[in-house]
């Protein structure tokens, strides 16, 4: 069976499985997906930003939609990301870094004990500056060159994913709100996940928590 199409089917049984919406994050996308993507739109965001979308996440967007029902609080839409409150679009250079610059990490990373801890005895505008220069350093778009956020776990809790450089078509972790740095979603073996092993695995699990089987 064509993946696209059970990734369809199995969506559909898990609406109708889950009516109450208990599943962590559904009340957030409510098992729907937006209409798909046309060819001309995913062509015209890739030559705005000078860059190839993964082949499986392009295919999501074409054959599946442009987001909606996916892990956790869902897929955002292509070039949308959550600022709190809602989605709506985001700009490069604004939170989000420049998309044909490669992404930088190669394994796991955070900043040091040492550069996310602020000084002892600091107070008033001393404490405020102390904070900000961490921030401005923690939240700088460099460190999520080459990359977009594609979903969100809540609380400002983000997963991206990667489009240039040798690590593209990979989904990462940013758990930067709650200082954790940022990560690569693996396998137990330790190969990476791309889009589309990241959203089956969520698929999966969910239809398993439902008991719900289906042909692949």
């Amino acid at each position: 069976m064509d993946v696209y199409r059970h990734i369809r089917e199995a969506v559909s049984a898990l609406a109708i499985s889950d009516r109450g919406l208990k599943l962590f994050g559904a009340n957030g996308h409510g098992y729907r997906f937006h209409s798909p993507c046309s060819e001309s739109e995913i062509v015209d965001f890739e030559e705005r930003h000078g860059i190839a979308l993964p082949k499986d996440y392009r295919w999501f967007l074409l054959e599946v939609g442009n987001g909606g029902a996916g892990p956790y609080y869902g897929v955002f839409k292509l070039g949308e990301m959550d600022d709190g409150h809602e989605e709506g679009p985001w700009k490069e250079g604004e939170f989000v870094g420049r998309l044909r610059d490669p992404w930088p990490h190669r394994a796991e990373w955070n900043l040091t004990d040492d550069e996310l801890a602020v000084p002892d005895g600091l107070a008033g505008e001393e404490l405020d500056a102390a904070y900000e220069a961490r921030d401005k350093k923690y939240w700088d778009e460099a460190l999520v060159a080459g990359a977009f956020p594609i979903g969100h776990q809540g609380c400002a809790s983000r997963d991206w994913l990667v489009v240039t450089g040798r690590d593209a078509g990979q989904v990462w972790h940013d758990a930067r709100v709650d200082e954790g740095g940022l990560r690569p979603y693996e396998r137990a073996d330790g190969g990476r996940l791309t889009f589309l092993d990241w959203y089956l695995d969520w698929l999966d699990e969910a239809l398993r928590t439902f008991k719900i089987q289906l042909p692949r």
